[in-house]
Order: C-alpha cells, then structure tokens, then sequence
C-alpha cells in the first residue's frame, strides 16, 4: 500500500529535510499532494515573497511569511530567531527546524520548518 504525502513528508521533517514533489511536467509541487509526482530535498535557501506579523492577545508577537524556496515552490512559514518587525519582503532566509508546538496530537510529531534570516552581504 503507498503512503500518504503527508506521512512521507511527516518521515522527511523528522530527518530534517525539507521535501517537495516535481510533477510529471518537471514543475515544483507543494503543499505534497496524491498523483504522479517524484520526492525531492530542497536545500533549504529562499527569499521572503511576504511578510506580516501576528500578535496574538497575550502571546509573543511572531512572524508569518510566504518564502519562495530556490527550487521554485512557495510556501507558508515563519522566522525565527529575529524581531518580527525586522523580516523584510526580498530577505534571503535559510531552513531551521523548530520542536512541534505544546499540545500536539501525535507523540511522534515531527519538526517544524522554519527559517532563519541570513546574514546580509557585506554586513
């Protein structure tokens, strides 16, 4: 029996690597879906495509953005390790890995991609 996208990719965030399919046309596919498509491992380098940030009432400010990762797929995400305030449109972040938010259903949930802002050239 074949597994579901989501186990595959569940199985590739626990080894921390960022997975994506190529459809049968050779395009980048994410969020991983049913159909003809082959796996890959995205090295884990983009640019910020948007950025906003989210103040929950009574919570930490946080970051959420939509990164465009180098191999062509976008995807939703957020910054971690800076302020929230500092995440630009067009800055250059690379993949982290962040522990399963409290309250996860399962015990085996795997980590979360996250990014981290690169450092800026000649800074």
């Amino acid at each position: 029996m074949e597994r579901s996208p989501v186990a595959v990719f569940a199985e590739h965030c626990r080894r921390r690597e960022l997975a994506y399919q190529v459809d049968e046309a050779g395009r980048p596919v994410f969020r991983p879906r049913v159909g003809p498509a082959t796996w890959r491992v995205s090295a884990g380098h983009g640019t910020v495509y948007a950025a906003t940030v989210m103040r929950p009432r009574g919570g930490e400010p946080r970051s959420l953005v939509l990164v465009d990762l180098d191999e062509g797929f976008r995807m939703m995400s957020r910054v971690v390790g800076a302020e929230p305030d500092a995440v630009r449109v067009g800055a250059r972040v690379t993949l982290d890995w962040a522990d399963p938010e409290a309250g996860a259903d399962a015990e085996d949930a795997a980590p979360v991609p996250v990014f981290r802002l690169q450092p800026e050239a000649g800074a």
